[in-house]
This record gives structure tokens, sequence and C-alpha cells, in this order.
């Protein structure tokens, strides 16, 4: 019993004792030691091993427990001393606390000292400066007084000397009395509460009032509203009293400027009424001739009487534009079964054109002037071709040959009166949109005619395909198109304009491009009725003519540049347009389209190579491979497969060099045809004899090296085939020699042939390992136990039945696929 008390108090000691990793990590590091009882893990068995580590050293036993028990002795009168040490702790912690409350009650009492001497410093302060302060208000109080009775004096005088040159039509007098007299009154404003003070400003109010009125009267003497202007001209008085107006409220100074502007303007309205001739757009140039005129005269007569800062000839340019665009959409509501294409744009170049002379002339500043109602303003102009029209044909240029994004000069300022007249004939828009959709039809017809007539174009080895000349045209028209209506409008016309766009764009890819490529049995580019039974009846499939290579060349480098065009286009349209306008405009469709167009083309050109190709591997399955006694150079069906491909690649390669992208696609489409396909000719190949084999791995070397050298086969200069395109060629031709590798290899013994075949190929399909027993000419009884064995020796799937799902989920290989068409090919064979 005594024991297991020990026990237990061992252990509940040993959990109360124990510590944290931090805690014990800082105690090793204040109290660094050596001595193994020191560590957190100490383990006693493997401490008294550690001192009795044979029977022998059991015979100092007794040295080791007395060593031990002094040891406990010194701990227990250190632990000792420290507890009796902490006994006092308690008592000197109070004691040193009330030293410290000691010590803040005397810098309590010393700080209310020093605060104390201070408050009556600053007393004695106050009543040594209180002498100097009434001194230094007083004469701040005598400096004011004096000031506003200066000021009094100068505002009474001011008033009177303002009324009496009133009377007398003083105003250039009076601008200079009266800017004066009103800076002055601003003084008094705090002063309003005595009546002569309120008295004077009454007056200076009551003066502002009679010279406004006056003055308007005076101008309407000058320029009456009805009849014609004085023969006198202006006058000084008036130049003066403009600037009296200045300073008046601001409505006698808008006032003014509307009716002389009016006035000015009542000439026009009747010369240019609804019924008469000169109204209509045929006559439109002479609406800005008359102003021109009228803006000459204006500056002659009237120039010096206004001042500059009125900007009157801009204001009497921009009333008249508001006033043609209300007048000319009135009209052309009226009359809109008249307007005709020609004459709308007629109607718009001049206006646009008088829009450009305006912003040459004036800044546009009072467009934002609160004098006149200004026209809601069109959003910031994004059109780089605004100020360049000079520079069209270099556009043109440029965006035939696909470079819309190089650099180009800096784009002048936008134009403030853009719009400010030809703004009325958006509504109209309709009619010049519906001209480019016929335009847009009538050229696609052109094209087509043109192509039918010319023919396909010409070979051509040295710069690579030709884009065909109607692409180039059909997008510098849009170009003009859509140069030519941004500057009539970047609203719903620009949309309607990007629809036309979009269908002329899938009609110019349907018609002259789909249209044009050559016609073969099947061009889905898939499998072909007459490839299926091209076994069975010994025909040739027809190969394409070098013209029509090089027409389908032609054909992809026009859709790549028609793509790559349409992208550029769309950017530029989203520039042109509003910005709420922006999601709307989306030539997706039309570039998928071009993109099929571009697909299709590689397809054709790889499904015409690779249908040359087959009735070589075709003989390549009918040798007799197990009568074969030698191996001698490559075999005739492999110099027929080369020879086709340097008739091809090379004209292909030429006509793509400038798409190298597109060569290289169908470089890898091609590889990815030919290589399952060979690999199925190669398991037909049946029953093959070890020269035999021999034989086809030195044919499928062959092949190898030659279409690993596809992409410059032929060509001057020897260019590294893409990395892509190289991996393809290693893995699939790889694959084929290996499986030559295991036909020759003795099929004896059973288990070190199935081993093998599983290190070369790591197939685990047992369609395929039946493939390869066939071609090595076995029985069907030796196959069986072959296949069994196959089957136990398979490497057991990762996880069970999920690890043979999986399996079972993997992508198929060439040869499944291969079959799978094989499959295909008995099906139809069967239904037909």
């Amino acid at each position: 019993m005594m024991e297991e008390e020990e026990l237990e108090f061992v252990e509940e000691l040993e959990a109360v004792l124990q510590l944290t990793p931090e805690v014990q990590l800082a105690i090793e590091q204040v109290f660094p030691s050596q001595d193994p009882l020191d560590r957190a893990d100490f383990n006693a068995v493997e401490y008294i091993n550690t001192l009795f580590p044979t029977e022998q050293s059991l015979a100092n036993i007794d040295e080791v427990v007395n060593k031990i028990r002094l040891k406990i002795r010194r701990l227990d009168d250190n632990i000792r001393t420290v507890v009796r040490g902490q006994t006092n702790v308690g008592q000197d912690g109070r004691q040193a606390l009330e030293e410290a409350q000691k010590a803040i009650q005397q810098l309590f009492g010393k700080i209310k000292d020093i605060k104390d001497k201070a408050e009556k410093s600053e007393q004695m302060v106050k009543e040594i400066t209180r002498d100097i302060k009434q001194l230094d208000h007083a004469k701040r109080h005598l400096t004011t007084s004096i000031t506003t009775l200066n000021h009094l004096h100068m505002l009474a005088g001011g008033v009177d000397s303002l009324e009496a040159m009133t009377r007398r039509r003083q105003y250039g007098e009076v601008a200079n009395l009266l800017q004066g007299v009103m800076n002055v009154l601003e003084h008094f404003h705090k002063y309003m509460g005595i009546p002569q003070i309120r008295q004077l400003s009454e007056r200076v109010k009551a003066a502002q009032t009679e010279l406004g009125q006056q003055i308007l009267a005076d101008f309407e003497e000058a320029f009456p509203s009805q009849g014609t202007k004085r023969p006198g001209g202006p006058s000084n008085v008036l130049r003066d009293a403009c600037l009296v107006a200045n300073i008046l409220d601001s409505r006698i100074k808008q006032e003014i400027i509307k009716k002389f502007i009016k006035q000015h303007l009542s000439e026009y309205l009747v010369l240019f009424q609804e019924n008469q001739d000169v109204a209509w757009l045929d006559k439109i140039d002479r609406r800005y001739a008359w102003i021109k005129r009228q803006l000459v005269d204006y500056e002659e007569k009237y120039g010096r009487m206004f001042p500059r800062e009125w900007y009157m000839t801009e204001r009497i340019a921009v009333e008249f534009c508001h006033v043609t665009r209300t007048e000319l959409a009135k009209i052309m509501r009226t009359r809109a079964k008249e307007i005709e294409v020609k004459l709308l744009l007629f109607a718009i170049q001049r206006t646009t054109n008088f829009e450009g002379f305006l912003a040459k002339r004036f800044s546009g500043c009072t467009l934002t002037d609160g004098t006149l109602k200004k026209l809601e303003s069109p959003p910031p102009s994004t059109n780089p071709f605004l100020e360049d029209e000079p520079a069209s044909e270099m556009e043109e240029l440029a965006m035939e040959k696909g470079d819309l994004d190089q650099p180009k000069k800096p784009k002048a300022p936008d134009n403030p009166f853009h719009g400010i007249v030809s703004k009325c004939f958006e509504p109209h828009l309709y009619v010049y949109i519906e001209s480019q959709d016929k335009n847009l039809g009538e050229l696609i017809d052109r094209f087509v005619t043109d192509f039918k007539a010319q023919g396909p174009p010409k070979p051509n080895t040295d710069e690579g395909g030709a884009v065909l000349p109607s692409c180039a045209d059909l997008f510098v028209y849009y170009k003009k198109c859509m140069v030519q209506c941004s500057q009539l409008s970047t609203g719903e016309p620009m949309i309607a304009l990007t629809t036309i766009f979009q269908k002329y764009l899938r009609e110019y890819a349907w018609k002259i491009l789909s249209g044009n490529l050559p016609k073969t049995t099947s061009s889905s580019g898939g499998l072909t009725i007459s490839s299926l039974l091209k076994e069975k009846e010994g025909s040739e499939v027809a190969k394409f003519t070098l013209e029509e290579l090089c027409l389908i060349c032609s054909i992809l480098s026009t859709a790549e540049y028609c793509l790559a065009t349409t992208q550029q286009l769309e950017e530029k349209l989203k520039e042109k347009v509003d910005v709420s306008l922006t999601e709307r405009i989306n030539l997706t469709g039309e570039m998928d389209t071009f993109s099929t167009v571009i697909s299709s083309s590689i397809q054709l050109l790889v499904q015409d190579l690779d249908a040359a190709c087959d009735p070589a591997l075709t003989a390549m399955s009918k040798m007799p491979w197990q009568n074969v006694e030698h191996v001698g150079d490559q075999s005739p069906y492999v110099t027929s497969v080369i020879l086709h491909i340097k008739q091809n690649v090379p004209i292909i390669r030429d006509n793509l060099a400038s798409t190298r992208k597109y060569f290289t696609q169908f470089c890898i489409k091609f590889a990815n045809s030919f290589i399952p396909k060979f690999i199925t000719h190669l398991f037909k190949c049946k029953p093959i004899s070890m020269v035999g084999a021999e034989q086809l791995l030195l044919d499928t070397h062959s092949l190898k090296m030659v279409l690993l050298d596809l992409p410059s086969i032929g060509s001057q200069v020897v260019r590294k085939a893409p990395a892509s395109y190289t991996k393809i060629v290693v893995k699939g031709m790889t694959r084929a020699e290996m499986i030559l590798k295991v036909v020759m290899a003795p099929h004896e013994p059973l288990v070190v042939f199935v081993d093998n075949y599983i290190k070369l190929l790591t197939d685990c399909n047992t369609e395929t390992f039946q493939k390869i027993l066939d071609m090595k000419g076995l029985k069907r009884s030796e196959q069986s136990s072959m296949l069994e064995l196959f089957r136990q020796r398979l490497p057991t799937p990762p996880s069970g039945a999920e690890g043979s799902s999986s399996l079972s989920l993997m992508a198929p290989t060439p040869e499944q696929e291969s079959s799978r068409i094989r499959k295909l090919e008995k099906l139809i064979k069967k239904r037909l």
C-alpha cells in the first residue's frame, strides 16, 4: 500500500510539474545545465542504464547512491534557503510601495507651488501691459474711424457725381466711377443699420437701375427690332455703355447681346424661309456663305464697339448654328421623301466643313456660357481621322496591309463645334445606312463575278500565298464608311452600320472564301465514301492540282487577314461610338466564321496529302512480309509516301510563308492523321518474319526522319521544326518502332515476352496485344495461353475499382482509334 501511495504521489507531482515548452525553453536559457536530471524529457531507466551499463559496474552502486543522496541534500538545502528568503519579500514590497507613495505626494506639492508662482507672474505681466493695450485699442479705433469717414466722403461725392454723369450719358466716366463706388460701398455692409448709409446704398442701386434702362433704351434706339439699322452705325457712346454694362447686373449684358444678335440674324430668317428655294439642302452652301459675309461685316462695323471678352463674333456664329439646325430639321421633316443619299452626304459634308471652319476660327468658350442655350455637347471624340482627311489615302494603304495599330501622328484637338448643326441630320441617316447596305451587296456580287472571271490566283512561290485583293477593297470601303458615319453620328447609326458590316463579313466568308474552296467527295474533313471503299475498288483518290493547292492557301491567307482586320475593326468601332453603346459592338461571330474557313482550308490540305499517301499504306499492308529474305533499302511504298510529301509540302509552305503558324498547324494535323493511320496499316501486315520486321523497322525509321524534316523539306533554308510538332512525331513513330521491336522479339519464354511487351509499349489493351500476336503469326491455341498470361502480368490498378474505372476513361490510343475507324468502315461497307 505504501508503494502504491508513493507511486500515485509521484504521478500527481509529475502532473503538477508538467511545464509548457515555452516555459521550459526560458528556464534552459536562464539556467543552462548539462545535467541529465535537469532535462525536461528525463527518463529514469535510461539514466540508470547510463550509470550501470554492465553487470560489473554494479560493484560501485553504493558510491553512486551516496553521491545521489548528497545531491538530494544539497537540493533540499537550496530549496529551504530560497523558501526562507521569500518570507521577507512581502514585507519589503510593502515598504517600497509606501516610499513610492510618499515620493509622489512630494512631487505633487512641488508642481502646485510652481503653478501658483506662474499664475502670480501672469497677473503681474497683465498689470504691466494693461495701459499699453488701452493705447493700442484707442489707436485702432481712431484709424478705423478716419478710414470710414474718408470712405463715407468718397461714397457721398461719388453718388452725387454718378447721378449727374448718368443724366449727361457720360458712360466713359461712369464706368470707372461706378466700379469705385461699388467697391467703397462694400466697406459699409456692416453699417447698413445707419439711416444715412442705407440711403446712400439705395441711391446707388437706383443709379444702377437707371443706367441699365438708359443703356437698353440707347441700344434699342440704335438697333431697333423693326426696320433697318441706323445709317450712322456704332458710336463711342455705345462702346462706353458696354463697359458700364460689364459692371451692372449680368442680365443687362445678356439682354444687349440677345437683342443685337436677334436683330443681326433677322435678315437670315427672311432670306432662308422654309418656302424659299435657297432653304433646301442642295443650296446649303449659301447659308454658310451668308454667315461668313455677316461675320466679316460685323468685324468691320462693330468689332470695336463690344468688349473683346464678350466674344460677340463667336456668339453670332453659335446662334446662327442653333437657328440653322432648327430650320434644317423642320424642313427635312416636311420634305423627308425628297432626301437622297448624295444630297444628304453633300449637305453633311458642307456642314461638317463649316463646323471645322468655326473650330479653327473660334475657341468655343461661349458654348459653356449661360448667355446662350448650349447644344447638348457630344462626348469627347475619339475619332483619329477627324483632322486627318489629307492623310486618308495613307490610312487606307495601312488598312490594306492590316496594320491599323501602327503609330499615328498625334490627333488634332477635339472640335467643340462638332454636331452643333450636323446633329439635325442624324434622324435621317437611315437613308445613308440603307445606301451602304445596297452598295456593299453590289460590292460582294462584283467580287464574286470578278473571281469567276479571273479564276484562282496564280501559284506564288516567292512571297507566300497572295491575299485576295477583294478583301482589302472590302475593308477599305468599311473604313471609309466607318469614318464617314462617325463624323455624322456616334450613336445608333453607328450600331446600324456595324450590323451591316457583320452581314457582309459573313457573306464574304461564305461566298468568296468558303464558296471557292475546291470540292472533294466530302469536304467535311472526315472519312469519305471513296476512301472507305478504296481498298475494295482499288481506285485512287483524285489529288488537288497545283492551282487548287495555291487557291486553298490563298483563301487561308485571306481568311487570316480578315480575322486580324476584323478584330481591329471591332476596336475602331468601339472607339468611335458613344461609351454607352460599346457593349453592343461585338464581331466575335464573324471572327469565328473566318476561323472556321481557316480550319476548313487546313483540313483540306491535310486530307489531300493524307489521301495521296493512302495507296502506299495499302500496298504496305498487302506485301508478303513473311517471305522477305533480306533487308535492303527503303521499300517502294516509303518512296511513294516521300514523293507525295515532297510534291505537296513545299508548295503549301511557300504559299503560307506569310502565315507560318498555320503552316505549323498543317504539319501537326497531318502528323496526327498520318501516324495513327500508318500504325493501323502496320497491324495489317501479318504474318511477319524476322527479316520482314527488320525491313519494316528500317522503313519506319525512314518515314520518321522524313516526318521530322517535314516543315523544311525541299527548302534551301533549313529551319528547326517546332517543338510541339517534333514531340508528336517522335511519340507516334517511336510507338510504331516499339511495336516492330516487340514483333521481332522471340515469344519464348512467354513471361519474358509479355514483360518485354508491357515495358516497351506500356499498353494495357488486350486488343493491341492480340494484334501483336497476329503479326507474329502465332496460332490461336498459342495465343490463348499468352493472352491469359498477359492479363495476369498486367500491373495492378492503384485503387481497385476506382483505378479500373479511371483506366477505362483514359483517352484512347491511336490504335484504339484506328480500330474504331476500321469497325466503322466495315459497317458502312455492309450498308453499301
